[in-house]
């Protein structure tokens, strides 16, 4: 393959090929992402870009030598380990693809930070040690994180920058029942929500990347709410007139290690290198607003027409919540709502057609409650 005749189809099925296959689930453990960096720092050059709030090395790699300067860094949400892992995976591609890499490398310079907030990522926390959301200190810049964003952006000048997310199941792609599985946003520079040249650019990025992605997950494609906050990292980049893009890793059906998203992800990533680098000009900006914006419209589980204490019919909404054990994530079940009718879309629905369930433990179903597993009609039900 070369660079401008690329297939994302081939790809996908190569995947497994340049995967990075040590890291697998949702919880990355801190040795284990240290182990890759020194795997990789031996093909690419890695900096130590400095510390975090609690003193872990934040750690960039340095790649290319093209005037075209693409700066990414993902997990500043210390529980949002799958752009991580695409971000990963693409560096292993780029030292193993070698005709495709010289093209790049010409043409375009990287600089990657793959974990922006170690110590979040350690707990598994959306915060970082001072439980700060370091996407909502753009402008303050009161962390050590955030800082050393802004001076890395000041110093690096990117033409394009990558802001790598993971997003909740609860979200659709529109009104449809299809999970948000990859979700983008051109994020706004004024309260106006405005169009200008920066944002232009970065909408047709996303256009581009979505189109070809149609072809892999039909309908599983959503864009993010461009409400402007210049404390947001993207709308606080864009403002400064680079083309920001909000990329948001989310649900694939069955998925909840995300080793589906994450194929995904990789390929709008490359997808959008491959553009800045034949320096595509298509404004698709009509298509960009084509793509249906996110919806809260999912949930894990809906148990439904279950018969009650007092013999009404309601259904059961299930959420599961990430806990960390061992550092491994369990996927623990907490009823979220218990209500007629309940008009949403889950990613598992069980219709138990009016009967009452059978619970290991005699106790009245209620809001907050674990609810793991149940009986109906002698069936056997795991949530």
């Amino acid at each position: 393959m070369k660079l401008d005749t690329l297939d994302f189809t081939q790809l996908l099925e190569d995947y497994s090929h340049f995967k990075v296959s040590s890291l697998r689930g949702r919880y990355l453990k801190e040795e284990d992402l240290i182990k890759e960096f020194k795997a990789i720092s031996h093909k690419f050059k890695i900096n130590n870009e400095g510390y975090s709030e609690e003193d872990r090395i934040i750690s960039s790699f340095h790649l290319g030598q093209g005037s075209r300067k693409i700066l990414i860094w993902s997990q500043m949400h210390g529980n949002e380990t799958t752009t991580t892992k695409a971000v990963l995976d693409l560096l292993n591609f780029f030292s193993l693809y070698k005709d495709i890499t010289d093209s790049i490398f010409e043409l375009c310079s990287f600089v990657i930070i793959p974990v922006l907030n170690p110590d979040g990522a350690v707990r598994y926390t959306r915060a970082n040690a001072n439980l700060v959301d370091l996407n909502r200190d753009a402008s303050s810049r009161t962390q050590l994180e955030s800082q050393l964003l802004n001076r890395v952006y000041t110093e690096f000048q990117p033409d394009f920058c990558f802001n790598m997310h993971d997003q909740r199941t609860i979200f659709s792609a529109g009104t449809n029942p299809f999970p948000a599985t990859v979700s983008f946003l051109s994020p706004s520079f004024n309260e106006e929500r405005g169009l200008n040249v920066t944002r232009k650019k970065s909408m047709s990025l996303i256009a581009s990347a979505s189109l070809m992605l149609e072809k892999f997950i039909p309908n599983q494609i959503g864009r993010y709410d461009d409400s402007f906050n210049l404390n947001f990292i993207g709308d606080f980049f864009q403002a400064q007139g680079t083309p920001t893009i909000l990329f948001e890793a989310g649900h694939f059906p069955n998925d909840y290690a995300r080793e589906e998203t994450r194929k995904y992800i990789f390929l709008a990533l490359l997808k959008m290198v491959q553009d800045i680098c034949l320096d595509v000009e298509d404004q698709l900006i009509d298509v960009y607003f084509e793509i249906p914006e996110n919806k809260k419209l999912f949930n894990d589980v809906i148990v439904r027409n279950v018969k009650s204490e007092d013999s009404t019919i309601k259904d059961i909404v299930i959420q599961y919540k990430e806990v960390v054990e061992d550092e491994h994530i369990n996927f623990v079940p907490f009823i979220e709502k218990i209500e007629k009718n309940i008009p949403f879309f889950a990613h598992r629905e069980i219709n138990v057609d009016g009967q009452s369930l059978i619970l290991e433990k005699h106790f009245s179903l209620k809001v907050g409650d674990v609810l793991s597993s149940f009986k109906v009609n002698d069936n056997v039900f795991v949530i």
